[in-house]
């Protein structure tokens, strides 16, 4: 189908499922579930977070896939179908894709120097200091945080195929290839089996509220529901795809590639006796040390990081395309004309973003920069909230039987109660954890 006079389809259902997947296997899968999973416990949290997201979570994946499909548009015209009046959350989808690119591509840029300095084998001796001094530099990170945007717009401007499809369909195989030889180097450490036992031998006890809102949280934010992306990506889908069957073999495969970055670093960060539980700084401190303690920890370091870049790189694409597609759509603009205005704008929030590390560090809101700012603002409110929305919309209003994806009375019967009540309200717990009781 030719993307100059028809809206655009996945060419191909690997290309459609492989875009998708980029998009879940982020920077959340790699190096957020990981200091997640170690803060809370380990196995009892992976046991919480494969119920909350292959119960909970599914259902509102599985109605932005259908809402995209049936509507054939992006976010903007897909919610004024409902209502002209809903257009409002349309943007609202659009503004909370933009807010997390705008600190996205600062992490990206940390990745690409890190890709670096493991490249040329450079001297560190303490990755604290060396990174705290990084992010703190005014040039170097906000250079290379629009050189990562401007490689990712290009795959942008050349269209759904050729673009977006086409990069995903190189680089999600060389991610698997990549993580694969990760693991079998990694299960080989001394006391690496005490870190598998940490991953799967579940220990109850450490269950609780907070647990069940962090493994909440993380399943929303790895899924990239609430930010519009499933929604575009499902707009792109063919008439005969199925969106039930599709979102669990995007949850299967995000889950998989999620438990391997977790064996991965575990057997690592128990081979020299450190503390699982490393927070951010698990990604570009902790391991980066241990890479300088341990056999072939050059090598290693590349290869994490390179990891660590198509994660990024694949999620990048997907977020970019969100702004993208809602000024094609709305404003009649080609996709190069589109391509270049969020090029600029991303660039304008990103370069005072990373200039908060350092130099604009004072400049605070709320208490938080700029950076921890759109985090915040993002992960903690604007995702679960504009999940809530769609929840809302699709189970009173829209109705998932009129979306034609469940056809068995008792499924759907059990999936409308789930969409109705236990999702929204899991979500409105989690919206106030984040905002009323930190």
């Amino acid at each position: 189908m030719s993307e100059e006079n028809l809206r655009p389809e996945w060419a191909t259902k690997i290309g459609f499922i492989l875009a998708a997947v980029g998009s879940a296997v982020g920077l959340g899968n790699i190096w957020r579930f990981p200091y997640i999973m170690g803060k809370y416990g380990g196995s009892a949290f992976l046991l919480v977070y494969l119920f909350i997201i292959f119960f909970i979570c599914s259902l509102p994946l599985i109605c932005e896939l259908s809402f995209g499909k049936r509507t054939k548009k992006e976010n903007v015209g897909a919610y004024a179908t409902i209502n002209k009046k809903l257009k409002i959350f349309g943007w609202l989808n659009i503004i909370t894709a933009v807010l997390i690119s705008s600190y996205y591509f600062v992490i990206d840029g940390w990745i690409a120097k890190y890709i670096y300095i493991n490249v040329v084998n450079a001297s560190v001796s303490d990755y604290g200091t060396y990174f705290a001094n990084f992010v703190a530099s005014p040039v170097v990170p906000c250079v290379l945080a629009i050189i990562f945007l401007a490689v990712v717009i290009f795959f942008i401007y050349r269209g759904v195929n050729k673009g977006i499809e086409f990069i995903n369909k190189v680089m999600m195989p060389l991610f698997l290839a990549v993580i694969i030889i990760l693991c079998a180097f990694s299960v080989t450490l001394p006391n690496a089996s005490d870190g598998l036992k940490f991953m799967f031998m579940p220990d109850f006890n450490k269950i609780n509220g907070e647990m069940l809102l962090a493994a909440l949280g993380q399943a929303l934010f790895t899924l990239s529901i609430g930010m519009g992306i499933i929604l575009v990506y499902g707009s792109y889908m063919k008439k005969n795809e199925s969106t039930v069957k599709s979102a669990y073999t995007i949850i299967i495969l995000d889950t998989v590639f999620a438990l391997l970055a977790g064996i991965v670093i575990f057997p690592i960060v128990f081979s020299v006796g450190l503390d699982v539980d490393s927070g951010a700084g698990l990604a570009f401190i902790t391991l980066p040390n241990i890479f300088t303690h341990i056999p072939f920890g050059n090598i290693l370091g590349v290869l994490f990081f390179t990891l660590l870049f198509f994660a990024a790189f694949t999620s990048s694409i997907s977020i970019v395309e969100v702004p993208t597609s809602a000024l094609i759509e709305n404003f009649n603009l080609s996709r190069k004309t589109a391509s270049v205005i969020v090029f600029i704008v991303i660039s304008a929030l990103a370069v005072p973003v990373s200039l908060s590390m350092g130099v604009l560090g004072n400049f605070k809101i709320f208490g938080k920069n700029l950076f921890d700012l759109f985090d915040y603002l993002t992960s903690n409110i604007l995702l679960p909230f504009n999940t809530i929305v769609l929840c809302i919309l699709m189970g009173w209003f829209v109705k998932l039987r009129n979306l034609r994806i469940f056809h068995n009375k008792a499924v759907y019967a059990m999936f409308n109660f789930l969409l109705k009540f236990v999702t929204p309200a899991a979500l409105v717990i989690l919206l106030l954890s984040g905002t009323m009781f930190k």
